[in-house]
């Protein structure tokens, strides 16, 4: 037998086999073809026809037996077409030039730790067991496209842990009955898995650490009945999630329905439009250089969060605008995010927890929260720092009477705009914020508003102090004095200085229910004396009115003179200013003695001058204070 001749005890179809593969021809119409003989002949490699180039190309044969490859170095490309297997094929540590199975139907196929310099096709195929690619190299794509796996209990659908893929990654369209295995892998470009399936109450996605250099492709119409588990994952592009479904595995047990934890994204997660996810989004300590998108996406987990993204850093936006709904908390705790934080028009539910907890967030733009938002569930925002605005217009606060609608205690903001849609029935608590700008809507002022420590540079409007009071008086832990300052010293740096004082005098009176009796009536004495130095006119007032009376009446009953000597002449004026003002000595009140009724006549003026000097003083040092 020469090298162009066949084994002599082959048959008529397996030598039509021979020569269509030293022609490089496709070969048909072999109805069954043993196993070896494909071996034998992928060993042997006979020389090609001149002119051709050797290869493998078969198309609708049976193959029986089992085709073993296993550590064989095949020169040339090998693609079979329609062909059916009995056995479960292996390649296992094989050499290829090639590798194409399209529209096969196979038991399993094993190509653990082999090499294929070019492409890599299982397309189409039907595989009722496990497809084992382990530390699989393929030199350009390795492509998945339209076939079903269907594994058996307890294993793998897809076992393609460690694989490394040169250029691309394609598995579209693919069904798996079963778990699939991406552990460890590295895909040079893109990596896809649009429109496929994994199924199954085993059903899940592991590809922890996983490097795709471009993006990754979960969209149009993936669906995952298990988690996702991409931790410690490096993406170069971005991640792909639009028009997609996932389920968590085990929701009550709380494993995630995606799991991006510690990964790094090079560009987007576009999740946006059709994304369905029941179960948990974990995206925390992960780094997003572009943008997140999850506009129009619905969360359903109301036993726990939804979205957890502690410690998440994104480069642009965090965009869950109109459509967006979460049934189950949205969890942005210390994330950073160097543009907006967009949720106009969401709508959150938190039934175990708050609806949205972003405290520590810091937001390099805007966090908008605003344009119909509806939250059904408190919203946490304590120490939050936003550079440019946060806003809440037209949002609505679904949440019973006596609980906590927004608590934004601590927080930073540029500006506050609190137009909401209307008055919430839970508490608002804006204590100790720092703000440029505060926003808000006499109409829908909450009925508990805790204002404890704010600082804000204007108000918008900018209403009469009258109409601030009620405003002020909205703290369900009772008077505390601050808030009052600080309007005060907002509308002194306005030049309303009278609505400061309006405002200072009512801070004065609320003080005044807070103090012990004897200090309650002193307080009063002020209040009615002189508005607490408020007030100075009534002094002045009081003042006039006394030392007219006094002069009147020391004119028709003067005093008698003091002592022996000649007296100066009396004069009732000088007489009544030397009894009201303490200070001030004309020498009237020394030289002449009251007699009779007109003795307590001297003692009222007396102590009327004595009150109003020290209130007025008190009040006086009040506002030199404030200056």
């Amino acid at each position: 037998m020469s090298d162009d001749d066949p084994p002599d005890d082959w048959g008529a179809h397996e030598c039509r086999i021979w020569e269509a593969y030293r022609r490089g021809e496709w070969c048909e119409d072999v109805p069954v073809v043993r196993a070896e003989t494909l071996r034998w002949l992928l060993v042997a490699a006979p020389r090609p026809v001149p002119g051709r180039l050797a290869r493998l190309r078969l198309r609708g044969a049976h193959i029986t037996g089992t085709l073993d490859l296993s550590e064989a170095a095949v020169q040339g490309a090998v693609r079979l077409r329609s062909c059916r297997f009995d056995e479960v094929p292996c390649f296992d540590g094989g050499q290829f030039g090639a590798l194409a199975l399209t529209d096969c139907a196979l038991p399993g196929l094993t190509a653990v730790g082999a090499r294929v310099g070019q492409e890599c096709d299982i397309v189409g195929c039907v595989l009722d067991g496990t497809l084992d690619l382990r530390s699989l190299t393929v030199g350009t794509a390795l492509r998945l496209d339209r076939s079903t796996v269907n594994a058996p209990d307890g294993e793998a659908a897809i076992d393609a842990q460690s694989v490394a893929v040169e250029e691309d990654l394609s598995a579209n369209e693919l069904v798996c009955t079963g778990p699939i295995y991406l552990n460890s892998s590295r895909v040079q470009d893109t990596l896809g898995l649009r429109g496929s399936r994994i199924q199954g109450d085993r059903a899940y996605l592991q590809a922890p650490e996983l490097t795709v250099g471009g993006g990754l492709y979960l969209d149009r119409g993936f669906s995952s009945d298990g988690g996702i588990n991409l931790y410690g994952a490096s993406i170069g592009g971005s991640l792909h999630l639009e028009d997609s479904t996932l389920t968590g595995t085990g929701e009550r047990r709380g494993e995630p329905a995606l799991q991006l934890l510690c990964a790094t994204v090079g560009g987007d997660i576009q999740a946006g439009s059709g994304l369905v996810v029941r179960g948990c989004v974990d995206l925390r300590d992960t780094t997003v250089r572009g943008t997140v998108v999850l506009m129009r996406a619905r969360l359903h987990h109301p036993a726990g969060t939804a979205l957890k993204a502690h410690r998440l850093h994104v480069g642009g936006d965090i965009n869950l605008r109109k459509g967006f709904v979460s049934q189950g908390t949205v969890d942005l705790r210390d994330a950073r995010v160097g543009g907006s934080v967009l949720l106009e028009g969401a709508d959150l539910t938190g039934l175990a927890g708050p609806s949205l907890r972003a405290d520590g967030i810091e937001v390099g733009a805007e966090l908008k929260l605003c344009d119909g938002l509806t939250a059904h569930g408190r919203i946490s925002l304590s120490s939050v720092t936003v550079r440019g605005r946060l806003c809440f217009e037209s949002a609505l606060f679904d949440v019973p009477s006596g609980e906590r609608a927004l608590t934004c205690r601590g927080s930073t903001a540029a500006e506050l705009a609190l137009n909401l849609r209307a008055a919430p029935a839970g508490s608002v608590d804006l204590s100790h914020m720092r703000i440029g700008v505060l926003r808000d809507d006499p109409a829908t002022w909450p009925d508990s508003l805790v204002l404890e420590g704010v600082v804000y540079d204007s108000t918008d409007p900018t209403l009469p102090g009258r109409r601030r009071l009620s405003w002020l008086d909205r703290d369900p832990t009772g008077f505390t004095p601050q808030p009052y300052e600080q309007l005060a010293a907002n509308y002194q740096r306005h030049g309303r200085d009278a609505d400061a004082r309006t405002v200072l005098l009512a801070k004065q009176r609320r003080m005044r229910t807070t103090l012990a009796r004897p200090a309650r009536v002193w307080s009063f004495l002020q209040d009615a004396t002189v508005g607490y130095g408020y007030r100075p006119l009534r002094a002045v007032l009081l003042l006039a009115v006394f030392f007219t009376v006094g002069t009147a009446m020391f004119a028709r009953w003067p005093p008698t003179p003091a002592g022996g000597g000649a007296p100066p002449d009396f004069q009732p004026a000088a007489y009544t200013l030397d009894l009201l003002l303490p200070v001030i000595d004309f020498g009237q009140e020394r030289a002449f003695t009251a007699h009779g009724g007109m003795q307590w006549v001297v003692v009222v003026l007396v102590s009327a001058g004595w009150i109003l000097a020290t209130t007025a003083a008190a009040g006086a040092t009040r506002v030199l204070r404030r200056a």
